[in-house]
């Protein structure tokens, strides 16, 4: 049994078909610039985002650090020492723009406290350790990545693996790995700064100080890698001192 030929297309068939596939290319085009232009307003929003609140870091910096570097250093030196340990390198580059933003929440801490030679009553003590949580709350609950990865930074990066840290006591492998990086470097870093109350320490006195505190502060897989790695990473350091790498490049190395 033969089918039935195929109808003979109408007149006017073919120009319809013509400006239906012209007006759906148009469609596409339209809808692709579209997208386009969303993603890159996105991406201003977050570069402005991130820059506020670098700058926000900063002026919280000043208060520890009349330079401003040390939240430079922390970043290039928690993204080599990731990189150190294995960690993919997607990580280490998201860890090393989110660092700079770990004490953010000193902002709100009063001088009198931040500042204070000695001890801390215990009222201090408690002013002091909110820092964490005011970080936190002021990088917000984000749903742009990098962001949620400092807030993580923030929260946690005064937690202690043996779980004496806070805010919340977290102990072990329960802290997160970006928290526990940003611990040891700041640490680090810290001691080898001058200080309102205390001159820096030497390098090498730092390093032992640091070994001193594996498995009580700091995780030791992460101590054991700075101290093997040490004079590699104190060399970034020097050069990042020497020659301190442009503020906007934190931002605009998207």
């Amino acid at each position: 049994m033969t089918s039935a030929p195929a109808p003979a297309p109408l007149p006017g068939d073919c120009v319809f078909d013509s400006a239906a596939a012209a007006q759906m290319e148009r469609i596409v085009m339209d809808l692709g610039r579209m997208y386009h232009e969303r993603n890159e307003a996105l991406r201003e929003v977050s570069r402005a985002h991130h820059e506020a609140l670098l700058r926000l870091s900063l002026a919280a910096d000043f208060k520890d650090d009349d330079t401003g570097v040390h939240i430079l250093r922390i970043g290039y030196l928690a993204e080599a020492l990731a990189l150190l340990m294995g960690e993919p390198a997607s990580f280490a580059h998201q860890l090393s723009r989110a660092a700079p933003m770990h004490d953010i929440g000193k902002i709100g801490i009063p001088d009198a406290v931040l500042k204070k030679p000695g001890s801390y009553s215990a009222e201090e003590r408690a002013i002091m350790n909110e820092h964490p949580r005011m970080g936190a709350r002021i990088l917000g609950r984000s749903r742009i990545p990098l962001f949620q990865l400092a807030a993580e930074v923030a929260l946690g990066h005064h937690e202690r693996w043996d779980g004496s840290g806070y805010p919340d006591g977290l102990a072990g492998e329960a802290i997160p790995l970006s928290a526990r990086i940003v611990a040891v470097v700041d640490y680090f870093d810290a001691l080898t700064m001058d200080r309102c109350y205390r001159k820096a320490f030497a390098d090498d006195v730092a390093v032992r100080m640091l070994a001193e505190q594996r498995g009580t502060a700091f995780d030791p897989r992460i101590v054991d890698t700075f101290v093997r790695h040490a004079p590699s990473l104190l060399d970034l350091r020097d050069r990042i001192n020497r020659q301190p790498p442009n503020f906007e490049a934190l931002v605009d190395n998207e």
